[in-house]
């Protein structure tokens, strides 16, 4: 079994998540121990909530899950690249293809591209 550093980071690893196909950058996320094993037995992408203090398997809210195609895990074995197929066409809460979506321009924030689904249909239903 791949072992992870979770000790170096306080119980909670980072996890860059990339769309396996286009190769975009959708989120950043956290995992724990028990995140990390969920993501690894089940195929899908399961993160720790820092704001809810408990496991969330992404899209069981909003049905934009991401499926998990492949990971990769860093020099230190800290931190962890998960390639996913994202459902749905979006990653971000905001309704944005990535939570990635602010570019900063002189000292401004441009945003890139409009949402792809309605946050107030999604999550306040």
């Amino acid at each position: 079994m791949v072992k992870l550093d979770f000790n170096k980071t306080g119980g909670l690893i980072p996890a860059i998540v990339q769309d396996y196909s286009s190769g975009d950058v959708l989120m950043l996320a956290f995992m724990n121990k028990e995140a990390w094993e969920a993501t690894i037995e089940t195929g899908k992408a399961t993160y720790f909530s820092r704001s809810r203090k408990k496991l969330w398997i992404k899209g069981e809210t909003s049905g934009k899950t991401q499926t998990v195609r492949e990971v990769r895990i860093d020099c230190d074995e800290d931190s962890v690249l998960l390639k996913v197929d994202q459902k749905g066409g979006a990653a971000c809460h905001t309704g944005h293809r990535t939570c990635f979506h602010k570019i900063v321009e002189s000292n401004t924030i441009r945003i890139d591209g409009t949402p792809v689904f309605d946050p107030e249909e999604v999550y306040n239903k």
